[in-house]
């Protein structure tokens, strides 16, 4: 069976290169004489292979020196309990910005280690845009404010970083980091799951400046502290060896075309052939203002629910797979991170044109 064009938000589709080289690997990585999945984290074969993976994504992101790279496991929403236990020990006061899905839950989530303020909101328009916000509207003495950078469900994205002055800002980018340049100096957190642009399920790296580190509240378990993972290494106990593995392969694919900068060129390229078809579409309509519109996560609908299925169903059937859109929100959505090629959007749209037609 040929590859299908897998437009999942997650877990995705990874480079083919990437899954090539990991499949020579596979019986034998570096001469070891065995796959990674057998090593011991404890090895100096698999520290090589954790230190070349830090090392080429603090290069492709250009990470500055005075921040830890952790390799921790829990997923994203693992963090929404990690940050106000780390950070939320000062004032226990922390901002959040609520644009979808998942940004509700983390201020949920903060809401039960400290005071949280939900300072604005979009869910008056179902999180089809993202409202400005400032430091005029933040609590003068909270420990951080939260933001979701790209929002996988709804598809907004912030495309101009709001003016936050001297704040702890932290980010979730589960769904657009390594699409992208990203000043990492403007962030106190940023933290992503691997599912969607770095690698499998099961990684999830956070980027955390050196002086957040170690003052938790004492209640935080220990596998929940940030200075428990910063001072072992990300070896306090033994991590997901495998999917570290294949996000340094990741990282070195990226580095190979170029950088982040050559990425980011072919994540708007992409992008640009789907949004120009549902703007000039007299079936199909994306559901998020122009503005604030994602390269990763591209939502949208006809206007009736029997011909959403049908296109859902006659995509699958022609190899277009996980269009469907969340649950939540309905209709389509198309993920196109990094490893979707070009082809896979011109075909998409090339059928979106063939559907509306018979349709």
């Amino acid at each position: 069976m040929s590859r299908v064009y897998n437009f999942s938000a997650g877990p995705s589709m990874l480079p083919v290169e990437v899954l090539e080289r990991a499949q020579k690997e596979m019986l034998d990585c570096n001469g070891s004489g065995q796959s990674v999945m057998e090593m011991s984290h404890r090895s100096k074969e698999y520290q090589a292979i954790i230190d070349k993976t830090e090392a080429t994504l603090r290069e492709v992101l250009n990470i500055p020196d005075n921040y830890k790279v952790l390799f921790l496991q829990g997923g994203a929403s693992t963090q929404f309990a990690m940050v106000p236990l780390n950070l939320g020990n000062k004032n226990k006061k922390a901002d959040y910005v609520i644009t979808g899905q998942w940004a509700k839950k983390a201020y949920a989530e903060g809401g039960r280690y400290l005071e949280a303020t939900a300072i604005a909101s979009s869910a008056d328009k179902t999180f089809s845009y993202l409202p400005k916000v400032d430091k005029s509207m933040l609590t003068p003495d909270a420990d951080f404010v939260h933001i979701c950078y790209n929002n996988t469900i709804y598809g907004t994205h912030y495309n101009t970083m709001p003016d936050f002055g001297d704040a702890v800002v932290v980010a979730d980018m589960s769904s657009c980091i390594l699409s992208e340049e990203v000043d990492i100096s403007k962030f106190g957190i940023i933290y992503a799951g691997a599912q969607k642009n770095m690698g499998p399920a099961g990684v999830t790296v956070v980027i955390i400046r050196e002086d957040l580190i170690g003052d938790a509240m004492d209640i935080t378990p220990t596998m929940l502290n940030y200075e428990t993972h910063s001072e072992n290494g990300s070896m306090f106990n033994t991590p997901p060896t495998y999917g570290i593995y294949i996000v340094g392969l990741v990282c070195e694919w990226i580095k190979e075309m170029g950088g982040i900068k050559i990425m980011h060129e072919k994540n708007v390229e992409k992008a640009k052939i789907l949004y120009d078809f549902l703007d000039n579409s007299k079936m199909f309509k994306g559901t998020v203002v122009p503005e604030d519109r994602s390269l990763m996560n591209v939502p949208f609908v006809t206007d009736s629910e029997d011909l959403n299925a049908k296109f859902i169903a006659e995509a699958k059937a022609k190899g277009f797979i996980n269009l469907k859109g969340h649950r939540s929100v309905g209709g389509m959505r198309a993920s196109i991170y990094n490893a979707m090629p070009k082809e896979g959007v011109e075909k998409l749209v090339a059928f979106m044109t063939e559907f509306e037609a018979n349709n």
